[in-house]
């Protein structure tokens, strides 16, 4: 937290309680402070006091932002601090849109805080006396580790919040309430934006110590079903024991998935690994057959690529996400493939070659290997038979980035060599390039390079 922020809204608050109003940290902040967890984000709620005068006092202490008039929700330039006022909301659409808010500086504490999702959330804070309003037993569920919302009215009206009890769950590894549960599986989701179904999802991945909670609560509450059902079609897909004494795909998919997490703050793109870890087995849904009493996924990796793409493109447009997933799905069984079997070095840098990321695709394929777990085998274990694969991988992932750091050949060179850009211009390019791979100097590639463009042009 930003102690300017904290000592601005405690500047607020002595302005405001002067005028007869109270100031209150307000949300997630006052949850986590008694969680003892780190939020940066401060918001604070203005009572009894007219907008006018809040406007006031802000212009007293910096440059007031107006970040939502009809919410009533200020700011001040340089300053993290939001600062709100008492609203009541009621849905007039579907889906997480089309509120009708009412402002209203003298609502009273408990009005206000009605408003709020879940119970751990509607807790405020006297930001001058410390003094904690508890309206709907947020401290008593916080004890107990419990998802509750507020108001079986306000509840149903925001279909987002059936995300939202998910992540909080898996965040906090936290039971979503019964109660709650059986609200939320009678709530449609269809009509929320996916740009909001991408942010709750995006929390649990990067947040969690267990992402897999957030799956298996919207299973709970069946909810899988309109934002993720190819994670769905994994349930009760069967594996080969003898490689997956964990059980289903479903199962193996949330295990490599908490692996993943993990691993994740060595990922250099961390969303992105998180998601490839959640879509590597899509594939397994239409790829497992029986074949002589043994179950199989013959190219299940090949076959996923439709049904991952399918699956982000309903919940996001970003175009390189989706060529990461996408390739680290299709290389997901290489690595650990190619080390048992003994690969040649120069076919693990053309393996390297083919990756968007190779440092994640060897994350990737470590949370692979850890999500085949059984009860009767620790996670230790499973490390220490992984450890000396981990090594060499690393290892050669060294000797390919060493390799890329050499000089290669590149289109000027061959310009400087009489070679003039046109359709064997880039055959060109790639051949020195497959030369580069093979560990040769830029002068042997250079030279093998004009050689097969010259015999290819009948030329001596």
């Amino acid at each position: 937290m930003s102690e300017n922020d904290l000592s601005v809204a405690r500047r607020i608050a002595e302005a405001a309680a002067a005028e007869g109003g109270r100031v209150y940290f307000v949300g997630g902040f006052v949850r986590d402070r008694l969680l003892g967890r780190e939020n940066k984000d401060i918001d604070i709620e203005v009572h009894g006091i007219p907008f006018e005068a809040l406007t006031r006092i802000l212009s007293a202490l910096g440059e007031p932002v107006l970040m939502g008039a009809s919410f009533g929700v200020m700011g001040l330039r340089h300053c993290e601090l939001d600062i709100a006022m008492p609203r009541s909301e009621k849905a007039t659409g579907r889906g997480h849109k089309d509120f009708a808010v009412s402002v209203d500086p003298f609502l009273g504490e408990e009005k206000a805080a009605r408003r709020r999702d879940f119970t751990i959330n509607a807790m405020m804070e006297d930001v001058l006396s410390g003094e904690v309003l508890d309206f709907f037993g947020g401290l008593a569920d916080l004890k107990a580790r419990r998802i509750r919302h507020v108001n079986d009215q306000s509840f149903v009206e925001d279909p987002l919040r059936v995300l939202r009890a998910c992540q909080f769950a898996a965040r906090f590894e936290f039971n979503v309430a019964p109660e709650t549960a059986a609200l939320c599986s009678r709530m449609a989701l269809d009509a929320l934006a996916r740009e909001r179904v991408m942010g709750e999802m995006e929390k649990a991945l990067l947040k969690a110590a267990k992402p897999s909670i957030f799956l298996r609560e919207l299973r709970e509450m069946d909810q899988l079903g309109f934002w993720f059902p190819e994670a769905k079609a994994l349930i009760g897909v069967p594996q080969p024991p003898k490689y997956h004494p964990e059980g289903d795909a479903w199962t193996h998919t949330l295990q490599a998935l908490d692996e993943a997490a993990l691993l994740r703050d060595r990922a250099r793109q961390p969303l992105w690994f998180m998601l490839a870890s959640l879509c590597h087995d899509m594939g397994k849904a239409v790829a497992t057959e029986c074949v002589g009493g043994e179950y199989r996924a013959y190219r299940h990796e090949l076959l996923g690529l439709p049904i991952v793409s399918r699956f982000l493109d309903r919940l996001t447009g970003e175009t390189k996400l989706k060529e990461y997933v996408l390739n680290m799905t299709r290389l997901h069984m290489v690595p650990n493939a190619m080390a048992f079997s003994d690969a040649r070095h120069r076919t693990w840098m053309k393996l390297f070659d083919r990756s968007v990321c190779p440092e994640d695709l060897l994350l990737l394929a470590k949370a692979d290997f850890l999500g085949c777990r059984g009860a009767e085998q620790s996670r230790e274990e499973r490390l220490r038979l992984y450890a000396p694969t981990e090594e060499r991988l690393r290892a050669l992932l060294r000797d390919y980035r060493e390799l890329m750091a050499r000089p290669y050949v590149m289109g000027r060179d061959l310009i400087e060599a009489g070679m003039t850009p046109g359709p064997s211009f880039s055959a060109a390019l790639e051949h020195a390039h497959k030369l580069r791979l093979a560990g040769l100097s830029k002068e042997e590639q250079l030279r093998q390079t004009l050689g097969m463009y010259h015999k290819q042009n009948g030329e001596p």
